[in-house]
């Protein structure tokens, strides 16, 4: 069975995403963002929520295209509309067999990519293994939190942890069961 791992930018007040989903201020070249295309290349399959399959549509994805096309990629939602003909699998809902399957049957590790709503699902299930956090040097006040409503589950076990010159701060935990 694969680990499910949730590598994913955080500013320090703990949001994935600013108000509106705003990203701009998380890095988008340098050290942790090579680092994290590194990883990317490790990853057998990707999953993500609704939200984060058509924040895509923000950066010009067209519905129904692969946001990863290295990836197979599924997007957990009861109610996302794509054509016919696509390149990634719709599961419905949070459908715990489904993933249950996935992770079973996936060649590598298990990328979940977002966002907070899904993720914090998946974690009040005990379905994340690892999280790794690329931490940046900044505030965003609101947004899209790491968890959406979830219990804070079992403790963690850091790790990695790596400095970046620019201030930015990778982290791995693993779920300690």
């Amino acid at each position: 069975m694969q680990p499910i791992i949730y590598d994913v930018a955080l500013s320090i007040d703990g949001f994935i995403a600013g108000p509106d989903g705003d990203v701009t201020q998380f890095a988008h070249e340098g050290p942790v963002v090579d680092d994290y295309n590194q990883r990317l290349q490790n990853y057998a399959c990707a999953i993500m929520g609704k939200q984060t399959y058509e924040f895509g549509y923000r950066f010009g994805m067209e519905a129904g295209s692969n946001p990863y096309p290295h990836l197979a990629t599924y997007v957990f939602s009861e109610t996302i509309m794509l054509p016919e003909k696509r390149a990634v699998e719709i599961v419905s809902g949070s459908d715990p067999d489904k993933l249950q399957q996935i992770r079973n049957e996936a060649r590598g590790p298990i990328y979940l990519c977002g966002g907070g709503q899904f993720a914090g699902s998946l974690w009040a299930a005990g379905m994340i293994d690892i999280i790794r956090l690329k931490r940046a040097p900044i505030l965003l006040g609101g947004g899209t939190p790491l968890f959406a409503d979830a219990d804070p589950g079992p403790a963690l076990r850091c790790v990695e942890t790596k400095y970046y010159d620019d201030g930015y701060l990778f982290q791995e935990f693993h779920r300690q069961n």
